[in-house]
C-alpha cells in the first residue's frame, strides 16, 4: 500500500455493475470475491479481474438498487455511486463493513459543529467550532477543537433536518441531529462539503430508522406522550389526564417494551427517549 494507506477491512463477499453511464445492467449478476477497503481505496477482486474504487471517487451512498430478481433477493448490499454509474458491494459482514466504510470516507474528514444549538427547546448562542468525527458501530462521536465531546447514538436520533445556512461567509449544507445528551433534549448542527454530508446524512438517516415505529397508538397512548413531551412529570400524569394510576403503569411498562420510553426507575419514572418525542412531536403537528 502506498504511504499513509492503511487496510481497514479484508473479506470475501459479492459484487457486480448495476449502472453503466445512466442506464439499469437489468442482466448483471453477481461476482464472487474478495472486498479489500483501506482508508485510500475499495478494491472488488474477483474471477474476472480487479478493480480498485478510490474513495475520493464514490460520490455517494444511495438506497437499493433492484435492477433483477437475483440482487433484490439479497437483503443487504451498499449501493456506491461513481461517476459513470453504481456498483453494489455485498460483504459476508454487512454491518462490520458498512461501518468500516462510513469510518473510510468520514473519519478522516474536519467537519463543523455547533453544540448544543438548540437544548430543551431553547436556542443557545453556541458558535461554529472544528470538529472531528468518529463513525463508529452505534453512535457518530464527535470532538471539536474546544474539548466538547458530543454522541450521537443511532438509536437516540429524532429529526433529522437538511438545509443550507451562511457560515462564516460560506453557503455551506447544514444537518440539524435532534437526540438526547443525558435527559436532555438537544440538537446538534454539523456542516461540512456536500459530499462528506452526504455520507453522514445517510448514516444518520439509518439511526433515524431505528427510532421510528410503527406501533399503533391508541388516544391515551398519545394523550400521555404528549404531555411527557410538554414537561407533565410522569409521577403527575394519573391526575393531569384523568387516569388509574394502575392503568398508567401498565401503559408505561407496554412503551417501555416497544422502546418509546425509557425507564429510570420503578413505580414509574420515566423519560421520552428519541422514538417517544417523534411520536410526540408529530401528534401535536396533527393537532
Amino acid at each position: 500500500m502506498k504511504q499513509g494507506e492503511y487496510k481497514l477491512s479484508d473479506t470475501h463477499g459479492r459484487f457486480l455493475r448495476a449502472e453503466r453511464n445512466g442506464r439499469e445492467l437489468q442482466d448483471a449478476a453477481w461476482t464472487s470475491g474478495r472486498i479489500l477497503l483501506s482508508n485510500r481505496r475499495l478494491i472488488l477482486a474477483g474471477s474476472g479481474g480487479k478493480r480498485t474504487f478510490p474513495l475520493s471517487t464514490i460520490e455517494g451512498v444511495e438506497g437499493r438498487y433492484d435492477v433483477n430478481q437475483d440482487v433484490a433477493s439479497v437483503s443487504n448490499y451498499l449501493s456506491l455511486r461513481i461517476p459513470n454509474g453504481v456498483v453494489l458491494v455485498a460483504p459476508t459482514e454487512y454491518e462490520t463493513f458498512e461501518q468500516e466504510f462510513y469510518g473510510a470516507v468520514l473519519n478522516e474528514g474536519t467537519f463543523l459543529a455547533r453544540h448544543p444549538a438548540v437544548e430543551g427547546g431553547v436556542v443557545q448562542n453556541t458558535e461554529w467550532e472544528r470538529s472531528r468525527l468518529k463513525v463508529e458501530a452505534e453512535a457518530v462521536s464527535m470532538a471539536t477543537v474546544s474539548g466538547t465531546f458530543v454522541e450521537i447514538r443511532l438509536d437516540d436520533i429524532g429529526d433529522i433536518t437538511t438545509g443550507r445556512r451562511t457560515i462564516i461567509d460560506d453557503d455551506r449544507l447544514v444537518l440539524e441531529v435532534e437526540h438526547s445528551d443525558e435527559e436532555t433534549s438537544v440538537q446538534t448542527y454539523i456542516s461540512g462539503t456536500d459530499r462528506q454530508m452526504s455520507f453522514l446524512e445517510s448514516v444518520l438517516r439509518k439511526g433515524e430508522e431505528q427510532s421510528e415505529t410503527s406501533l399503533e397508538l391508541s388516544k391515551t397512548d398519545k394523550q400521555v406522550l404528549t404531555a411527557l413531551y410538554s414537561g407533565v412529570s410522569p409521577f403527575d400524569i394519573p391526575s393531569f389526564l384523568g387516569l388509574d394510576v394502575d392503568e398508567v403503569e401498565e401503559l408505561y411498562v407496554r412503551l417501555i417494551d416497544h422502546d418509546v420510553l425509557n425507564e429510570v426507575r420503578v413505580r414509574h419514572e420515566v423519560t421520552l427517549n428519541a422514538r417517544g418525542r417523534s411520536i410526540a412531536s408529530d401528534v401535536i403537528s396533527d393537532q
